[in-house]
């Protein structure tokens, strides 16, 4: 580990890591009418509640930026900034509190993250597709991506057992 700067191997590889992760999720949707959902957002939860504020960025704003920039890149830079908004604020929250109330810090985070992101997606598809009707359409289904990702990043990271092999591996 690099004593000056906090950087490690490990740190760099499990970055890596869950920005592949995003990527990946951000090349399938689940199909539901009218439009998909996208686990990208569980990914990038999970990698806010469990990284540093920079390295969640990296995973939440450059992975769905790149993630876009292959697959759909129209929105791309709306990704970049909303995405790894979510992702600081999220891991700020979590890693911020004290650890007797790490799940409530948690849970805020995730809640605001998702707000960041509805707002965000929202406003830039008013912007990218210049249409508010568009944008009203889409908005149940950015509101029901946040809030799925959001619980299933929760569930991975403290009740699936996640956050305590981070720890006990990488911190």
């Amino acid at each position: 580990m690099d004593n000056q700067t906090g950087i490690s191997t490990k740190r760099i590889t499990i970055t890596a890591l869950f920005l592949a992760m995003n990527i990946a999720m951000s090349s399938f949707g689940i199909p539901v009418p009218g439009g998909h959902l996208y686990l990208c957002d569980a990914v990038i939860c999970l990698a806010a509640l469990l990284l540093n504020p920079l390295e969640a960025f990296v995973v939440g704003g450059i992975g769905s930026f790149l993630g876009d920039m292959i697959f759909y890149p129209l929105p791309m830079f709306v990704s970049l900034v909303t995405h790894g908004l979510q992702a600081v604020v999220i891991s700020l929250f979590a890693h911020r509190v004290k650890p007797e109330h790490q799940k409530a810090g948690a849970v805020i985070g995730v809640v605001i993250g998702g707000i960041i992101m509805v707002t965000g997606y929202t406003l830039g598809k008013i912007f990218v597709y210049s249409t508010f009707e568009y944008a009203m359409i889409k908005l149940p289904y950015e509101i029901a991506q946040a809030a799925l990702g959001g619980v299933l990043g929760l569930l991975l990271c403290f009740h699936a057992g996640i956050g305590k092999l981070f720890k006990k591996y990488f911190e």
